[in-house]
């Protein structure tokens, strides 16, 4: 139910990452996003932002550092009833700014969300984005987003359909 009172978006706590859950669900059961179990949202809980309204938890998205001066932006998720109100734009915007005070310069998404990503100036990317060197680093990661990043062929069945995005902060 969407409410009068503006949402705000602020650092998630552990409070938060069983609404988080709740919110991922159903986007897991459509095989949009990669599930996460309750123990690996606790775990990286830093790396998340929260909209809210009234106490209640409408939106998240989260930012992984992959690199020196490379990050993604993952599990963006906002409530159907808070559609197209701005809490996409501000959790990105926030995450955006994350990443700058952390040193990162560019952001990597792969999303079903073209649209709203070109909006916020992401662009469509090929293969090859990092360096040789730096590529041999990142191919050891065990996260799995890294290897989205890298188009690796064994995460191919999760990334169908998907755009892999970069932009410049």
């Amino acid at each position: 139910m969407t409410s009068a009172a503006p949402f705000v978006v602020r650092p998630a706590a552990t409070g938060d990452v069983r609404r988080i859950h709740e919110l991922l669900e159903p986007f897991v059961q459509k095989r949009i996003l990669l599930g996460k179990d309750l123990v690996v949202l606790y775990g990286s809980v830093q790396q998340f932002v929260v909209a809210e309204v009234d106490g209640e938890v409408i939106g998240c998205g989260a930012l992984h550092v992959m690199w020196e001066d490379l990050g993604e932006i993952r599990t963006l998720i906002v409530h159907d009833d808070w559609l197209h109100h701005g809490v996409g734009r501000a959790i990105v915007e926030m995450l955006e700014e994350n990443a700058r005070e952390l040193g990162v310069s560019r952001l990597f998404c792969l999303t079903f969300e073209v649209d709203f990503f070109t909006r916020r100036g992401f662009a469509p990317i090929g293969e090859q984005v990092v360096d040789p060197d730096v590529y041999s680093q990142l191919v050891r990661s065990p996260d799995e987003g890294v290897a989205e990043f890298l188009d690796l062929a064994h995460v191919k069945p999760n990334t169908l359909g998907n755009t892999r995005m970069l932009k410049q902060l």
